[in-house]
């Protein structure tokens, strides 16, 4: 583990069990964060996004599922393997999390000051006035207006921009050194989300914080990230440079994704219909042989039916498909002269 890296996971499962069947939402996912640097996870509604962030804090649910296998290196030590009192002194503390949905995270019968200072209290032994004084600094840091007053309000009395700007407050309340968000802007109308986003790239720099960003929206990635690992079927099929992502994709997943992006330069009245990926996500309860996008993939094989590709690394971009450079070299620009 090198010095810049905080956060390391290592093949990484973690199968879920319902009605007899077992759902491998998290399958061998292999990835790092570093010090003060922002990596996306992206990919379709059931890729394993969360179930990656779920996994990392150990709050999988043990009456719906495990995790099965792998390693989560914090600063070079598992956090699986912690206790659940030392796992607490972590979690929320150097290790905080915004949920995707901040109506049902918060808690409806504590006000928003209570929330925050209780994780002051818990991990920072502040007294309570002190808790309040800095709770009232947080949400004054997070662009709460009449933060006095706000303390006091339960959550149901907050918009859902608000909402949001409490919760990144009480994880961010404890000064943690990786912050894990999971579609916090997701429910959100365009001009919050604007909001939310300027808020965290403006803290994360002010703290120096690392940030694990979990979305479906390309153009949020390509705002934010450092680093992005796109996911299908709970695997990773293609990691890089949010450069190298956008602008030379390998796996045709990638591809799909980038090319079902709406236009925002077509003329007004345009006839251009927007792509679309063919078929549905897999059921991860019973995928297909070999590769898992096969069945929706336009330039699949015979190969691609039978054989799971490895993730092959290719100077640091890192990619899981069998005909990839077939792909690159058939769409390759050709080089112009001078």
């Amino acid at each position: 583990m090198n010095k810049s890296e905080l956060l390391r996971v290592e093949k990484l499962r973690t199968y879920f069990h319902t009605q007899g069947r077992t759902v491998r939402a998290v399958e061998d996912v292999s990835f790092s964060v570093q010090k003060g640097s922002t990596v996306c996870l992206v990919g379709e509604s059931g890729s394993g996004k969360s179930a990656t962030a779920f996994s990392i804090l150990n709050l999988i649910p043990k009456s719906l599922g495990r995790i099965v296998a792998g390693k989560v290196l914090y600063q070079g030590q598992d956090l699986l393997q912690f206790s659940p009192r030392r796992q607490r002194g972590i979690l929320g503390n150097e290790i905080a999390m915004i949920f995707q949905e901040p109506a049902t995270a918060l808690n409806p019968v504590y006000t928003i000051g209570e929330q925050i200072a209780e994780m002051l209290r818990t991990h920072r032994k502040c007294g309570s006035h002190e808790a309040r004084r800095q709770a009232k600094a947080m949400l004054d840091r997070v662009g709460i207006p009449d933060a006095e007053r706000r303390l006091d309000d339960y959550p149901h009395q907050l918009s859902g921009g608000m909402r949001q700007r409490a919760m990144i407050a009480i994880a961010l309340a404890c000064g943690p050194k990786l912050l894990i968000a999971d579609e916090p802007t997701t429910a959100l109308d365009a001009t919050v989300q604007s909001q939310i986003l300027g808020l965290l790239h403006d803290l994360r720099r002010e703290t120096g914080m690392a940030l694990l960003f979990i979305t479906h929206d390309l153009s949020v990635v390509a705002e934010i990230a450092d680093r992005v690992l796109v996911m299908y079927a709970g695997r990773v099929v293609e990691e890089g440079e949010v450069t190298e992502i956008f602008d030379n994709p390998r796996m045709p997943y990638t591809r799909a994704l980038l090319s079902a992006r709406p236009d925002l330069n077509c003329d007004i009245g345009s006839s251009r219909r927007l792509s679309t990926i063919p078929g549905s996500p897999p059921d991860l309860a019973n995928l297909a042989n070999g590769c898992s996008f096969h069945p929706r993939c336009r330039d699949a094989t015979g190969d691609c039916f039978n054989r799971m590709p490895e993730l092959e690394d290719v100077h640091g971009h890192r990619v899981r498909c069998l005909h990839w450079r077939q792909i690159e070299a058939a769409t390759a620009k050709p080089e112009v002269f001078a």
